[in-house]
């Protein structure tokens, strides 16, 4: 793959651009089809002849529509009958496909979508209550390891998965930091910042970013020389989908020692699980960086009163080194886990890998696989904080936990390398000053209008019962763990400065506003919008 790539296409026929008018009121199955071909149209003219770029191209007519689009959705709660659907879905096979495809629908007034791995928790990548096309990019899955150089390329279309494996067929010492699913897109995963169990260690994935492909606007090919640094900083952590459709990465690979260490611990209620919860939020973020303390906290049904339920609070960890080491210092820092080493087990990173997200698989071409283990009805939300929260805070909100439902939290330690890095080198700015993030999660298998209104008042509730232990002013979120109830853009208004500031404020604190001046210099029409998207400068007139 070329570093500096040059391929630029042409503009779009001037003919062709007023022939392709934007949607009106009128629907049916005749404005469709009308749509389709004039958009095929305006492909076909910009696209060479041999790509035969119609077998690209799905409307609802065609018989696979409905399974190219649920290919990619990775929540049932946005996967029903009254979910909005795409006019028309494009999975490119060639860059020039993606440049006619921003060009032409650009010029058919539609809003355009762009998938990498449909992970999404509010599906802002496949859903919108506006006229949509969705620019599908899982034939774009090349990945370059350069194992020598401790590099690589990699499109926006791969798994984490698949570049996990790719990695590990060159280098059983090398790794990269990124998340536990191997079926999510890297280019959601990295445009959004990206994290994983290497974190406190190498930092967030788009730390590790080193030069990018997009297609913008206008349809031009830009890499970080051609972009320039204003873009490149804010596609990684700002969310690419506000400013052009990511093609590939470059990332550098980080170095793991050949073993490492994992270990899950368990506590109820009953077993102090309060004490070691405490404690967690006093090592996790301030041990040494080699260790990565995930805790989660789930309501569960009690192995000792029964009909009773209580919270089990579970440390899963990394460590960058051998148990007997990891033994002896958490024996010293963190007493209250009771961590032996009968608990550890000793293995490979790629091993841990499988571990992490796959349980008990070991064989790593599991990785290669694109089909998650089960998908059901979710949503998430996130926080961040700063001051540890008290022993008895801590048993009020395992009473609220029990009282609501089923939503569970998972916190994710900071510190090490997360403390080292400014606020404003990348759009995420969730750096020094966090102890810990934490993950809102609840999901459920019944289908209806019902149950999500149930599950969804049930997570809301326990958000709202966090307020005094999180950040504040703003009440912080972490960009990849989308949530749409901290605000939205109206598609009414998806100029709306103001509305975008909501939400903004929240995602990027203090970086919202540099983030804001680079949009509006690369896309001030404002075409790359979504639900959140960054919103430009508005209007002096």
């Amino acid at each position: 793959m070329k570093s500096r790539p040059t391929n630029i296409l042409p503009a779009v026929p001037f003919l062709l651009l007023l022939f392709l008018s934007p949607p009106s009121p009128a629907t049916g199955a005749a404005a469709d089809a009308s749509v389709y071909q004039s958009f095929l149209r305006c492909l076909e003219t910009n696209t060479a002849p041999e790509d035969k770029i119609s077998d690209l191209v799905y409307s609802p007519t065609n018989r696979t529509f409905n399974s190219v689009l649920q290919a990619y959705i990775r929540n049932s709660r946005l996967n029903t009958s009254s979910t909005p659907k795409p006019s028309i879905i494009i999975t490119p096979t060639k860059i020039p496909h993606i440049q006619a495809a921003v060009l032409c629908t650009k010029a058919a007034g539609y809003q355009l979508k762009t998938r990498s791995g449909g992970h999404d928790y509010e599906g802002l990548s496949y859903v919108s209550d506006s006229p949509f096309f969705i620019l599908d990019m899982f034939n774009f899955r090349s990945i370059e390891i350069d194992a020598a150089a401790k590099s690589g390329w990699v499109q926006a279309g791969a798994t984490l998965g698949e570049l996990y494996y790719r990695i590990w067929q060159k280098s059983n010492v090398l790794g990269f930091p990124a998340g536990i699913c191997p079926t999510v897109g890297v280019g959601g995963h990295l445009s959004g910042a990206g994290y994983g169990n290497l974190l406190r260690k190498y930092g967030l994935s788009t730390d590790n970013v080193v030069d990018a492909q997009i297609v913008d606007v206008n349809g031009k090919l830009l890499d970080r020389a051609s972009m320039g640094e204003d873009l490149f900083w804010a596609i990684r952590g700002g969310g690419g989908a506000s400013f052009g459709v990511i093609i590939a990465y470059k990332i550098v690979l980080v170095p793991v020692p050949e073993t490492v260490t994992v270990f899950r611990v368990e506590k109820y209620l009953e077993q102090n699980a309060t004490d070691m919860a405490y404690q967690w939020q006093l090592v996790a973020p301030k041990t040494t960086k080699d260790l990565f303390m995930r805790m989660l906290l789930q309501p569960v049904s009690s192995k000792t009163k029964k009909g009773e339920t209580t919270v089990r609070a579970s440390v899963l960890a990394e460590y960058l080194g051998n148990a007997d080491s990891l033994v002896a210092l958490l024996g010293k820092e963190f007493p209250e886990l009771g961590l032996k080493k009968e608990d550890c087990l000793e293995m490979s990173w790629i091993q841990s890998v499988l571990w992490w997200g796959l349980d008990n698989e070991t064989n790593p071409a599991v990785l290669l696989s694109r089909q998650p283990e089960s998908v059901n009805f979710g949503k998430r939300k996130s926080d961040y904080v700063q001051t540890p929260i008290p022993k008895a805070s801590l048993e009020w909100i395992w009473k609220k936990m029990i009282e609501s439902g089923k939503t569970g939290f998972v916190f994710n330690p900071y510190g090490g390398a997360m403390d080292e890095v400014p606020a404003t080198e990348t759009p995420f700015p969730h750096r020094a000053g966090n102890l810990y993030k934490i993950q809102y999660s609840i999901s459920w298998k019944e289908a209806g209008v019902e149950a999500e209104k149930k599950y969804l008042g049930q997570i809301r509730r326990i958000y709202s019962y966090m307020t005094p232990f999180v950040s504040k002013n703003p009440r912080s979120a972490y960009l990849n763990y989308r949530d749409l109830d901290i605000g939205i853009v109206q598609p009414a208004s998806k100029n709306s400065f103001d509305e975008g500031k909501v939400y903004g404020g929240k995602y990027f604190n203090g970086n919202f506003e540099r983030l804001v001046k680079v949009k509006t210099a690369v896309d001030p029409h404002n075409f790359f919008w979504n639900e959140q998207s960054i919103p430009v400068l508005p209007s002096k007139a």
